[in-house]
């Protein structure tokens, strides 16, 4: 289906421009989100004659994006969650739990426009686009952490495994002292015998 652009759409092309897409995408996608109309005479009228106001409506919410993307980008959002000693969520960290960790800051930022590969399922800091607007587009870090203390640990640059490891070496280390000094008290009843 021949559909003309509203808006930019990423991966598929510019505000004007004619495209052929398929059915499904421009029904349900396209079209219900009024980011294009159904190529024909009538419909190529009505865009020539809302185009410049299409143009200033465009440049207005860009405008607005980059302000909101100034203070959102490279952004530290604190989440907790229950996990693992290995490090493993119980659930996961979705881009609805992204922006209410945004509004929560005080930023408006809507799930729809977090980015997610994949829902993150362990802890750790991990990087997140959001784009705020079809040209602008930023980078938010979620600390997924289990408490604030942990947080705070992980953002100074050390890992949940390098937590238990250190955690593991003392505790052995403890262990180790233990038995020395069993040994040697054992060692100094031995030698009050003779």
């Amino acid at each position: 289906m021949e559909v003309i652009l509203l808006q930019r759409v990423a991966k598929l092309g510019q505000m004007g421009e004619v495209v052929n897409v398929k059915d499904g995408y421009a029904r349900n996608y396209l079209l219900p989100q009024k980011k294009a109309l159904r190529v024909n005479a009538a419909n190529l009228k009505t865009f020539e004659a809302q185009k410049a106001q299409l143009e200033a409506r465009n440049l207005e919410t860009k405008t607005e994006a980059e302000s909101l993307a100034a203070r959102l980008d490279g952004q530290r959002f604190v989440i907790i969650r229950s996990a693992s000693d290995a490090g493993a969520l119980y659930g996961s960290v979705t881009p609805r739990d992204a922006a209410d960790a945004a509004e929560e800051a005080g930023l408006s930022v809507d799930r729809r426009q977090v980015v997610m590969q994949k829902p993150i399922k362990e802890l750790g800091l991990h990087a997140v686009q959001v784009v705020l607007h079809p040209e602008v587009e930023v980078e938010i870090v979620l600390n997924v952490a289990r408490s604030v203390e942990e947080a705070e640990l992980q953002a100074s640059g050390k890992t949940i495994q390098e937590l238990a490891a250190e955690e593991e070496a003392a505790a052995e280390f403890e262990i180790a002292e233990l038995f020395d000094d069993i040994g040697s008290a054992q060692g100094d009843e031995d030698g009050d015998d003779r």
